[in-house]
This record gives structure tokens, sequence and C-alpha cells, in this order.
């Protein structure tokens, strides 16, 4: 009597280990997906901001191009009449 008490015992309780092992596994999988989520949504915005900063940069250049430009240009003589 004791031996199937302590077999019904063993079985019940590595069908509940498997049974927290499936959980625990669905648990790890939901997580990494989370994460690989916000890694994309991270990269995804890392990469607006840089390209942000570099449209920002180019503008800048050109500004100061367009003001070097105008600042070496020769004053223009009034016109004869």
């Amino acid at each position: 009597m004791r031996k199937i008490i302590l077999a019904a015992a063993a079985a019940g309780a590595a069908l509940t280990l498997a049974a927290c092992s499936e959980k625990t596994e669905e648990a790890t999988t939901e997580a990494a997906d989370s994460m690989a989520a916000d890694a994309t949504a991270a990269a995804d915005a890392a990469t607006d901001a840089a390209a942000e900063a570099t449209d920002a940069a180019a503008e800048a250049t050109d500004a100061a191009v367009d003001a070097a430009a105008d600042a070496a240009a020769p004053a223009e003589a009034p016109a004869a009449e």
C-alpha cells in the first residue's frame, strides 16, 4: 500500500514539475519576445534621431556655406546713370 501511495505521489510531483516547466518556458519566450521588440523600438528611435541630427548638420553646413559666399562676394558698385 505504501509503495502505491509513494508511486502516485512521485507521479503527481513529476506532472507538477512538467506543468511548471511549460509555464516557465512560455514566460521565458514571452519575455524574450518583449525584449526583442523593445530592442527593435530603441534601434528605430536611435536611427531616427541620427537621421534628424544628420539633416540638421547638413542644413547648418549649407547655411554656413551660403553666409561665407555672401561675405566673400564683392560689394556691387552702384549703377552708373
